[in-house]
């Protein structure tokens, strides 16, 4: 009787680990050039992390990236960018929604539509001295 109930434990285990599939953990880097200040950070994580397959999210808004690792078989790429554009944030190639884009605080908006944030510009190099 032991080995009988031990044989079926054994079966049942082995069976369980072989139908258990390994889900497809995939990462990307977006490119968010508007997404400019904390306050975007955290309206962005707030929104994303209602997704369903999206595991691990890094805003680098110094950057103007998000790092987004996400398991292919519930959410993709471009499902990930149409929502950052449906917040107003510009995402890759995909151009932010007007509507979303209007309705964000005047603080989280480009520098040429009245935003707070102008993007650094870059020191020019030293001149050599003669």
């Amino acid at each position: 009787m032991k080995k009988l109930f031990v044989t079926l434990i054994a079966i049942t285990g082995i069976a369980i680990a072989a139908s258990s599939q390994t889900k497809a953990l995939e990462t990307a880097r977006i490119k968010t050039p508007n997404v400019l200040c904390e306050e975007c950070k955290k309206r962005l994580t707030t929104y994303l992390d209602r997704y369903d397959g999206i595991q691990y999210l890094n805003i680098n808004f110094r950057k103007g990236e998000i790092q987004v690792k996400y398991l292919t078989d519930r959410i993709d790429i471009e499902q990930i960018k149409t929502a950052i554009a449906n917040m107003g944030y510009d995402a890759d190639d995909v151009t932010a929604d007007e509507q979303a884009y209007k309705r964000l605080p005047k603080s989280c908006k480009k520098f040429e539509d009245g935003g707070g944030h102008p993007k650094p510009r870059p020191e020019p190099a030293p001149q050599p001295a003669q």
